[in-house]
């Protein structure tokens, strides 16, 4: 089995630790490939960044085919265009991590980077029907790409927002913390739930399940059209959609 793991943004650094974390969990038998984009923002930390890191997630997608695919970001971005293209299933690491979050406890709380994306971490648990669970959002105030160094300052984030929500499990709301999450675990001393090795997880699940996307609907293999100017390629991508 195979599982492409994609970061959406173009740190490879970042996309070494993701993919550090991703192939320690992976089970027997499973190969993880982890890759990042040629092009889009250095990070994702906005819904510009968000709309900017779609085209080069999909072009990495089109050209890596795997039995099932990680959007390894927790804004999730271009999770239903991904879910038309690819022949296996994709899960995306905020939707992994808050449905395994609530097999744990009562409630649980995510912790993500910089202020600005708590409202999209609300706008997901509603849109993944989690919002009964998600008892509150808060940032560390940290930027996505310093965050991995930044451990103490995230331990402070998760102990206040542990005890203002009174959780009882805390979802660490971006790839970036994934190498943190033992440690986060042990000092705030609650489960943490890491969304890309959750994500995994889940993928391999389907896979071994012999199961993937529905194409009965609206995640059909998108029609294929012309497409113009710097898009042009993606035009000629949507011909292999059904790739895995």
């Amino acid at each position: 089995m195979r599982i492409g793991v994609v970061n959406p943004n173009t740190s490879r650094s970042m996309t070494e630790a993701i993919g550090r974390a991703a192939a320690a969990i992976a089970g027997p038998g499973v190969e993880v490939r982890t890759t990042c984009p040629e092009m889009g923002p250095e990070s994702i930390e906005s819904h510009y960044d968000e709309a900017l890191s779609v085209p080069g997630l999909l072009a990495e997608i089109a050209s890596a085919p795997a039995d099932g695919y990680v959007i390894a970001c927790f804004g999730d971005p271009g999770l239903d265009a991904a879910r038309e293209l690819a022949d296996g299933p994709v899960v995306g690491i905020a939707e992994a991590a808050m449905r395994t979050a609530a097999l744990l406890g009562r409630g649980f709380s995510v912790v993500t980077t910089l202020e600005r994306t708590c409202g999209r971490a609300w706008d997901l648990a509603h849109r993944y029907g989690m919002a009964g669970f998600c008892r509150g959002v808060s940032a560390c105030d940290v930027p996505v790409l310093e965050v991995e160094a930044a451990v103490d300052v995230v331990v402070a984030a998760c102990r206040s927002a542990v005890a203002a929500d009174r959780s009882d499990v805390v979802v660490l709301g971006c790839a970036g913390m994934t190498s943190q999450r033992a440690e986060i675990e042990r000092r705030v001393g609650v489960p943490v739930v890491d969304g890309v090795q959750a994500a995994v997880l889940q993928v391999e699940s389907l896979v071994r399940m012999g199961l993937r996307t529905s194409a009965a609907g609206e995640f059909a293999a998108p029609p294929p059209k012309p497409y113009a100017g710097v898009l042009a390629p993606f035009g000629a991508r949507q011909a292999v959609a059904g790739l895995g």
